[in-house]
């Protein structure tokens, strides 16, 4: 098992703005990246699988992951729980694999409480029409629900800031490539390569440790 932790990048993002599109093509692109598999209490939507999309469960069996700390974070969103399961996370990085979190703006504050070094990327809409737009034509909600969607996009968009890097998402290629250069540029990082190549490293004289 490799000594080499690797990295957490969070996909954060309001409803709408294409972040379950950017993180499937980028996975499709990049093999190597680990998708967290969330956890959720609500239905499944049309197309989506058991522990592919979600791990769909119940409330209680949600409030049992809650009560053996078991969740790396968890929020309440739209009337619904949705949590990080730890297990898989955990294993993965300690293989040196680098995870990929699709996620909202809460549980990318509890993910950087237990993990600073987690990179933030948020993807905004063009507009708030164009969000309407999506969310209209991809038929998954009642129109209630896509109201309620938009008027939390807003608070939920003021959280940006907290993000390292911003990607809006008018030209989905565009978007994409912007999102594989900064998975790239990151595994580039002093401290990223002087763990994933130590011997080099040693064998050159260069000190593992950033200056």
């Amino acid at each position: 098992m490799s000594s080499y932790s690797g990295n957490i990048f969070m996909v954060v993002a309001p409803s709408g703005a294409g972040k379950s599109s950017l993180v499937n093509a980028l996975l499709a692109e990049d093999p190597t990246l680990v998708l967290s598999i969330s956890c959720t209490t609500r239905d499944p939507r049309p197309g989506e699988e058991a522990d592919k999309h979600y791990r769909f469960v119940s409330h209680d069996q949600f409030k049992a992951l809650q009560q053996q700390k078991a969740l790396l974070e968890w929020a309440e969103v739209h009337g619904n729980y949705y949590g990080t399961p730890r297990d898989r996370i955990d294993l993965a990085l300690a293989q040196g694999q680098d995870v990929l979190l699709e996620i909202d703006w809460q549980g990318a504050r509890q993910v950087r409480e237990h993990f600073p070094q987690a990179v933030g990327i948020f993807i905004l809409p063009p507009s708030i029409q164009a969000l309407e737009s999506r969310l209209t034509k991809r038929g998954q909600d009642a129109p209630q629900v896509i109201s309620r969607r938009l008027l939390a996009a807003g608070s939920e968009m003021s959280h940006a800031s907290e993000c390292q890097y911003v990607i809006i998402n008018q030209e989905f290629s565009l978007a994409l490539q912007q999102l594989a250069q900064i998975v790239a540029a990151t595994r580039l990082r002093y401290a990223t390569q002087a763990q994933r190549h130590a011997e080099l490293f040693s064998q050159l004289g260069i000190s593992k440790t950033v200056a």
